[in-house]
Order: C-alpha cells, then sequence, then structure tokens
C-alpha cells in the first residue's frame, strides 16, 4: 500500500493558534521550546485565522505565516494547514450580511460566533474559494505541508431566501410534477396540497414541522448543499475531486 504521506512516525500535535498573540513573539519563541521538548512532529495552524490572513477584502498578510513555517521547518515539524472558512472575519459579513445565515424564524443572525454563514451564497463561496487558492499557490509545495485541514467542523442549515430557492429546485428535480410531491408529503392531510412550487418552504416552527417527508427531504437537501460547498471551495486543494 502506497503511503501518501510520505512518514513512518506517529503523528503528535495539535491546534497551534499564534495568530492570537502575534504581538507577543515570545511566547511564540516558547512555544516551539516546548514543542521540541514535547517531541511534537506536528502543528496545525490557520483553523480561524481568516481575520489575519486577509485583514480587509482582497488585503493579504501571510508574512506571520510564514515566519511560523519557517519555525517549523528549522526544528523539523510538519504543518497541518487549515483552510480558514469555519469563522469568516467581520469586515466579509459587515459588507456581504448574506453570507450570515437565517435561523429557521426567518431572522438573519448577527455577527459572532463559528459556523453562523450560508452554505448557498454566492458571494461566500467565492470569498472562500479566493482564500484558500491563495493559501494553496502559497504554501502548497512548502517542505513541511503534511496536510490540509479543511475548514472546521462542517454543519448546520440556513433558510435565508438564497436556501429556500435552492431547496425548492432541489425538491421539483427529484419529484417532478406537483402530484408526485403531495402524493409523497400525503398533502391531502390537513388541506396540504401543493399547487405550485413557489409554495414549497423549509420545515419552520412558523410553518410546518410535522410533514415527515418534508422534514426528511430538509435534511437530504442541506447535507448535498453541505457537500457541494466542500467540493467547490476546496477544488483547489483537491482538483480531481468532482
Amino acid at each position: 500500500m502506497s503511503n501518501p504521506l510520505k512518514t513512518t512516525e506517529f503523528l503528535h500535535g495539535g491546534d497551534y493558534n499564534p495568530d492570537q498573540w502575534l504581538d507577543q513573539p515570545e511566547v511564540i519563541k516558547q512555544d516551539f521550546k516546548a514543542f521540541k521538548a514535547a517531541k511534537l512532529n506536528t502543528v496545525t495552524l490557520g483553523i480561524f485565522a481568516w481575520d489575519k490572513l486577509e485583514p480587509a477584502e482582497g488585503q493579504y498578510d501571510f508574512s506571520w505565516l510564514d515566519q511560523i513555517f519557517d519555525r517549523a521547518e528549522a526544528q523539523g515539524t510538519k504543518i497541518i494547514l487549515s483552510t480558514p472558512s469555519g469563522a469568516r472575519p467581520r469586515w466579509l459579513a459587515e459588507k456581504y450580511p448574506e453570507v450570515l445565515r437565517v435561523n429557521e424564524h426567518g431572522q438573519r443572525n448577527q455577527f459572532g460566533e463559528r459556523h453562523n454563514h450560508c452554505y448557498t451564497s454566492p458571494v461566500y463561496r467565492e470569498k472562500v474559494q479566493m482564500i484558500n487558492q491563495k493559501l494553496a499557490e502559497r504554501y502548497g509545495q512548502r517542505p513541511s505541508l503534511l496536510l490540509w485541514h479543511i475548514s472546521n467542523e462542517y454543519g448546520g442549515a440556513c433558510y435565508c431566501d438564497l436556501c429556500q430557492q435552492a431547496f425548492r429546485h432541489w425538491v421539483q428535480k427529484k419529484y417532478q410534477t406537483l402530484a408526485n410531491l403531495n402524493h409523497a408529503y400525503c398533502g391531502a392531510f390537513w388541506s396540504h396540497d401543493y399547487t405550485s412550487w413557489d409554495q414549497v418552504q423549509a420545515p419552520s416552527p412558523l410553518g410546518d414541522t410535522n410533514v415527515m417527508g418534508l422534514n426528511l427531504d430538509w435534511h437530504r437537501f442541506v447535507t448535498e448543499r453541505t457537500i457541494d460547498f466542500f467540493d467547490k471551495a476546496n477544488s483547489i486543494i483537491n482538483p480531481n475531486r468532482n
């Protein structure tokens, strides 16, 4: 069996976030001494570092990450490099509020927390692709790069207009006719027959939560939407995936 990692060592390390204390270089120096003493051979970088990699739209700063790569290579430590879409920077949410998720009550989230982004948003997909491409171009051939860590803990659903429209298209493609849809969802119960594809909505406490076919289709749609985002956003990392 081939060994794509080209290593026979047991990987020993963990997440490392020097971007959170770049103003304390002495701490970073001590960190690497501790890594050596603990015999770490990997560190995972950049999981939530988007705002330090791109502090303003289209303005990139990789100088600090270059230095961490240099330190790691000098010490014989391998890098697992993350793509940073698990947490978007404030400027992105402020300029493009469509990237923030809408909850099942139809309320758009404020900026905050992690995983607060819409997988359907064309803007979000474009911005993620751009930062991922910059990272791949700059670090893809570094000798210390061992693995890519793709985003962080994919999951969650968005109920915005973009996702609702995408869901309608998904349902229409699956069932082809409203008659098929009404039969599958037992639409005659409680006078729930659909008479237009525009009437299809994701399950919500403000509407339907007890139509089991609708609930199941929504979860299947969210899963497919997440996988589609993964494939499109990370094609530069793994261009052979389709």
